[in-house]
């Protein structure tokens, strides 16, 4: 039995994005908050998007491919090479679509992403224990539970404790020995 193809695509994030993206993000604060802090202005918007140039954080919009609505966003951040080959993800939805599987398809397209492009042998999600969305999505893609990170992260004016979540390649491979041990 053949995969039905996803609904969405993964796009580049770019500089050109960022009226959209500041607007989408403005429109969903009440979705967002408490989890995150993402940026809703052109500053915000362009100081955020430096993460990306030197090519350990990469950034993308979640479109629906039949109207080419960005209905989220995706992160593969902190990529580290060498022995780990791993990286975490960051994600949110945007409010004008969320609720209808985008994100949960869009994660399973960056999965595939990470693991088969980049060459990724794990993916990490650290998500606040009361958010129970992200929760059950990464559930739904195939991450499993390995423990409590107390005060992991700073968001909103404070450490937060998260729960990690991780998933590894399906086809386990062996780095090239001659990468550096980054």
């Amino acid at each position: 039995m053949s995969e039905m193809p996803s609904r969405v695509e993964l796009c580049p994030l770019t500089l050109a994005d960022q009226d959209e993206f500041c607007s989408l993000v403005r429109a969903s604060a009440e979705l967002h908050q408490p989890w995150m802090q993402l940026p809703a202005t052109a500053p915000g918007f362009r100081a955020w998007m430096s993460r990306f140039e030197d090519g350990a954080n990469r950034g993308f919009l979640i479109r629906v491919r039949e109207t080419g609505a960005a209905a989220g966003m995706i992160n593969i951040n902190s990529i580290i090479r060498g022995r780990y080959q791993g990286a975490s993800i960051g994600y949110a939805a945007f409010v004008s679509t969320a609720r209808r599987g985008y994100m949960t398809e869009g994660l399973a397209v960056a999965k595939q992403y990470a693991f088969d492009d980049l060459r990724l042998h794990r993916l990490e999600a650290n998500i606040q224990p009361a958010n129970k969305a992200s929760l059950a999505l990464v559930q739904r893609v195939g991450f499993h539970y390995e423990g409590l990170s107390p005060a992991y992260l700073y968001i909103n004016g404070a450490w937060r404790d998260h729960e990690r979540w991780a998933l590894t390649a399906p086809t386990p491979w062996t780095p090239d020995p001659t990468l550096p041990e980054v």
